[in-house]
């Protein structure tokens, strides 16, 4: 989230597209409730379903699984043609008058670069002009035919109402009035904010659906405002802070990555990282990477990371590939892995394709289980009969199960989707043997240690040479962690501009990530964690919820990172001369000698504005873009392909050409391709989604949960049961290439048919909660039905849009 929860409250228009608030994150959306009956909020629901959120909105239109992208690029360009943008905002924030390459090209899906053979792209001719002086080249008239702002308005200009409608099934008169109410937020003294949570995600395009979303924001100036932003509701209570820590594949805490194999040069790998302004005066804050990354490597390795070894650089992995969990799985099933440790995962359940997920399974050495309770994935070699139909005795995989505590069991820090880290204390003791998650990774890691202290190995140095310098080595402390992910200075820290200024005396906990030192005299476990926990305590139990100017800026209720910010590029809440473009909503602004307000300054303190510094600082724009030169795998302008399961079989905006269908750089192996469906065997499009009495595959071991929501369902249209026989409560049989699943149908009025380029479209309701164990009623497990498949950037599997086919059962 750019905002936070209680910031909802500032909004006068909510859109809520490509997730259910109100069903998913009950709690939270009390806040949009609240803000429609005080502020007279209007609420806009987009969402194949019509669903509990919906009941609420002031405006619900639906729209066909996988064209998110359609509609968001209908709205840009009604936002573009009418003239319906915040013009201050987005000519001295963002990119628009930015000059593109005149290499640069898009046509019939492809953009310039584009190599069919390795389905990927050479980047190259995605970039801006730049000048002798190595910065890039603008014009402010918006006058030049290769300024970002003219070619956004010819690439989205074929993204016409009619277009929309054709596409997406919303009828036009509805998909204008989400328009309209979009664009009064283009007001300086209104604000909108956005929603969105795995409708989005779960998609072969989700990060360029969301990209779409956030420049929608940009032209409303929308971004960095309160009752604005592009807030993601994240679907457990700290898988933001598993993003935060870098828990994928190519990832380091703090958003910070792996070298690839090609990159065994250490300055080269933080050159590439080390971002530098790419227009005078701006900031780009990555230029910081060495620090941040040193301080970490000290963190890790202590002593043993030094200058000569290029602060362990040199002991890191160097990736071949991307081993997120279509990889992982994709070497599974083919026999190329050994074992898999499991830790708070149910890939049987949760993966692609449950077919592929067995048989990866069924042909590992061994599987460890970490994990409070016995899952699908743990019992995967056991047959349950129709829902798991497995002959036991050819599965030779050796499985542990390691129990482990559940959150109440523990104390820690969990970083909610509004990027605050909250301390939170042990409930109860866990039962049995179970052990905590610490406890069992250190024991793991401790004996590896020891294995190739005696043993030996290839190359040990990075284990063997690991700092440890916890009080119990075999139970750390989620105290010493958090300790540890803040950061401490390792000798005394000085201010730059004054050596004899000392900031932080040589064993103290750093203030914040401005205090990191790229000489190793500074350790971070996490750079955006720095002032989590300082000299003066832990910030994260703080339970202040003042709010003095009635913004919603509780900054002592815990902790948000970065440096207790909570709301990012604030800065764009006021204009060039640091007054807000609204008062009565002000974050910050300029007192004439420094930055102040309800929130932290997302730059320097005491920057005045007429030196030019612009918001986005991350960037080395200084502003935020709407070309996209870099990071976005599809392209530097999302495009809408269709899903990979397409119920038309091409891409409607050009129809002729059936080679570029669906995203041509979308994560997809070959096996995997050959087992999509087609719409002659499989006429409706299937979605899955969760539901508020089950919290994903948990709660079906809770009696309760289990006696709300005892059975499997699939939910579909009072027309689609008609046309296939079937009243409410008949069992019926859904089908996809890959298998088949048999639930109780919910004939419902909330999906309705959708009229797709004159084809009536059948939408099918998948919750997900059920499978073989638990107290429910056994089973199917939905992700039997799914496609393996992923996207572009993040590898998150399509769940959201596959061809399915019901019939009496």
């Amino acid at each position: 989230m750019t905002n936070h929860w209680v910031d909802i409250k500032n909004a006068d228009v909510i859109m809520v597209m490509g997730g259910k608030a109100a069903e998913a994150h009950p709690c939270g959306f009390k806040l949009v409730t609240e803000t429609k009956a005080h502020r007279k909020t209007k609420l806009i629901v987009v969402d194949p379903r019509f669903t509990r959120t919906a009941s609420v909105a002031d405006f619900y239109a639906p729209i066909r699984t996988g064209t998110d992208i359609v509609f968001l690029g209908g709205v840009i360009n009604y936002l573009l043609t009418n003239d319906k943008i915040q013009h201050e905002y987005v000519k001295n924030y963002t990119d628009m008058s930015f000059i593109v390459r005149e290499d640069f090209a898009f046509k019939e899906g492809l953009f310039s670069g584009y190599d069919a053979e390795k389905r990927k792209y050479d980047k190259s001719t995605w970039d801006y002009e730049k000048g002798d002086d190595g910065f890039v080249k603008v014009d402010p008239t918006l006058q030049h035919p290769r300024c970002v702002y003219n070619l956004m308005k010819q690439h989205y200009s074929a993204y016409t109402p009619e277009m929309v409608s054709k596409v997406c099934g919303t009828p036009q008169e509805k998909f204008l009035k989400v328009c309209e109410m979009l664009a009064s937020t283009a007001a300086p003294n209104r604000a909108g904010t956005i929603l969105y949570a795995l409708g989005w995600t779960h998609h072969s395009v989700g990060a360029q659906m969301i990209r779409t979303g956030a420049m929608v924001q940009l032209l409303l100036g929308n971004i960095g405002i309160a009752g604005g932003g592009m807030n993601a509701l994240r679907g457990h209570s700290n898988i933001q802070g598993l993003t935060d820590l870098g828990l994928m594949s190519n990832l380091l805490p703090g958003y910070m990555t792996l070298p690839m194999e090609g990159e065994q040069d250490y300055e080269e790998y933080i050159k590439k990282r080390a971002t530098q302004p790419l227009r005078p005066n701006q900031l780009s804050y990555w230029k910081n990477y060495r620090a941040f990354y040193v301080s970490f490597m000290k963190s890790w390795w202590g002593d043993n990371a030094t200058a000569e070894n290029n602060f362990g650089f040199d002991m890191l992995p160097k990736l071949d590939k991307s081993y997120d969990m279509l990889q992982v799985f994709e070497l599974m099933a083919a026999g190329k892995m050994n074992g898999y440790v499991c830790q708070g995962f149910n890939p049987l359940a949760a993966a692609p394709n449950k077919a592929k997920i067995g048989l990866g399974l069924s042909k590992l050495k061994y599987l460890v289980i970490m994990d409070p309770l016995a899952t699908e994935t743990s019992e995967f070699w056991k047959n349950h009969g129709e829902f798991n139909d497995v002959d036991s005795s050819k599965i030779q995989t050796e499985v542990f199960r390691l129990p482990s505590t559940c959150f109440a069991e523990e104390r820690g820090s969990l970083v909610s989707s509004s990027r605050v880290l909250q301390w939170h204390w042990q409930g109860a003791n866990p039962p049995g043997e179970a052990r905590s998650d610490l406890e069992i990774m250190s024991a793991l890691w401790l004996r590896m240690r020891k294995a190739y202290q005696t043993k030996g190995g290839k190359y040990p140095d990075p284990i063997v040479k690991m700092t440890w310098p916890y009080a119990d080595p075999e139970s750390p402390t989620p105290e010493e962690l958090a300790m540890e992910f803040n950061g401490k200075a390792l000798g005394d820290v000085t201010d730059p501009t004054d050596k004899t200024k000392v900031l932080a005396k040589k064993g103290d906990q750093l203030a914040s990530f401005a205090q990191l030192r790229d000489d190793g005299s500074t350790a971070s476990g996490c750079w955006i964690f720095c002032g989590s926990w300082t000299q003066a305590g832990n910030q994260m139990g703080r339970r202040d919820n003042s709010d003095p100017t009635g913004i919603g800026q509780t900054l002592n209720w815990a902790w948000a990172w970065p440096v207790n910010r909570r709301v990012l590029y604030n800065r764009a809440s006021c204009d060039v001369n640091g007054k807000p473009f609204d008062p009565t909503r002000k974050l910050i602004a300029w007192n004439g000698k420094s930055w102040s307000g309800p929130d932290i300054p997302d730059f320097k303190v005491d920057e005045p504005p007429e030196n030019g510094m612009n918001p986005f600082i991350t960037n080395p724009e200084g502003v935020a873009r709407f070309f996209a030169r870099d990071g976005m795998n599809e392209g530097p302008f999302p495009v809408h392909y269709e899903p990979f399961e397409t119920l038309l079989g091409y891409n409607p905006f050009w129809p002729d050409n059936k080679t570029v269908t669906s995203n041509p750089a979308a994560r997809v192996f070959p096996d995997d391709r050959a087992a999509f469906g087609t719409a002659d065997k499989f006429p409706n499009t299937g979605t899955t989604y969760r539901l508020t009495e089950h919290f994903h595959y948990w709660t079906k071991h809770a009696r309760l949960n289990a006696i709300v929501q005892p059975e499997q369902f699939v939910e579909i249209g009072e027309e689609h049961a008609k046309e296939v026989a079937v009243v409410a409560g008949e069992r019926v049989k859904v089908s996809s290439n890959r298998g088949h699943i048999v639930a109780v149908a919910l004939v419902t009025k909330r999906i309705k048919p959708l009229n797709v380029e004159g084809k009536k479209v059948h939408t099918v309701g998948l919750p997900l909660h059920w499978g073989f164990k638990g107290l429910t009623q056994p089973g199917y497990l939905v992700n039997t039905l799914t496609p393996s498949v992923g996207d572009g950037n993040s590898q998150t599997p399509e769940f959201k849009s596959f061809l399915v086919k019901v019939e009496k059962a």
